[in-house]
């Protein structure tokens, strides 16, 4: 079980769902939650939810200046946690190339900026804790997921490089890999959506799994199972069970 009474914990993307369920539940812990996004008064409304100290810090996580002036406001950090994201269901045949690049600068490239300003001076300290958010969906391409799938993989991969690299190190990297959860951005599908969580209990398991030694999680347990075995099929079965015609 990790000590979390005193710590200090920056989480981007925190203004509702799944950042805010998460927020709430680490600062009933103890922890001085840094909440960032790019709404102020989303975060104010966040911040007063806030069982424990919370502090607003805007922050845009496309503009490489805003992610450096937030890094540095933020002060010293015990953890990291990027929640950040965008989501536009979109198959190939309808490209829509502004929203198709904000989910890959957001989701993706929006994390690695985050990481630039802060894992350095983790590096230099020894200490420190990063946790991503990955997708069941970024395990393997599916169809309709143009931009966002591609993007959540590049996070995963990250987090793997950045765990192969800093195991021992002190620095504690963990991915969370979780499925449906509803949201507002969940709210655009017009699928089914199994296994379909509440931001609470999203938020939950990510906390669990922030309380252990492993390095990811992938949630729910069952929904994952799919995805993770749709990665040891041939690409003429992964596409016939996936996307068939």
């Amino acid at each position: 079980m990790r000590q979390w009474n005193g710590k200090r914990y920056w989480l981007i993307g925190a203004s509702e769902g799944l950042g805010l369920a998460l927020a709430q539940i680490l600062s009933r812990a103890g922890v001085e939650v840094i909440l960032s996004a790019r709404s102020p008064e989303r975060l104010a409304q966040a911040a007063a939810s806030m069982p424990g100290k919370a502090i607003v810090l805007p922050c845009d996580v496309a503009d490489t200046a805003s992610v450096q002036a937030a890094a540095r406001a933020a002060g010293p950090l015990d953890g990291v946690v990027y929640l950040a994201g965008v989501y536009w269901p979109m198959a190939a045949q309808d490209w829509d190339a502004e929203k198709v690049e904000a989910m890959c600068d957001i989701n993706f490239t929006g994390c690695a900026r985050v990481l630039g300003a802060v894992l350095p001076g983790m590096v230099s300290s020894g200490t420190g804790h990063i946790v991503l958010t990955g997708s069941l969906s970024g395990f393997r391409g599916l169809p309709g997921a143009i931009g966002y799938a591609a993007s959540k993989s590049g996070v995963m991969a990250l987090a793997e490089s950045m765990q192969a690299d800093l195991r021992g190190s002190g620095i504690v990297v963990q991915l969370a890999n979780p499925g449906f959860i509803r949201t507002r951005l969940t709210a655009k599908n017009d699928f089914d959506m199994p296994f379909l969580m509440e931001p609470e209990e999203a938020a939950r398991a990510m906390f669990e799994h922030m309380n252990t030694n492993r390095f990811k999680l992938s949630f729910p347990t069952v929904f994952s199972w799919l995805f993770r075995l749709s990665q040891f099929l041939p690409d003429w079965a992964y596409y016939r069970l996936f996307a068939p015609r």
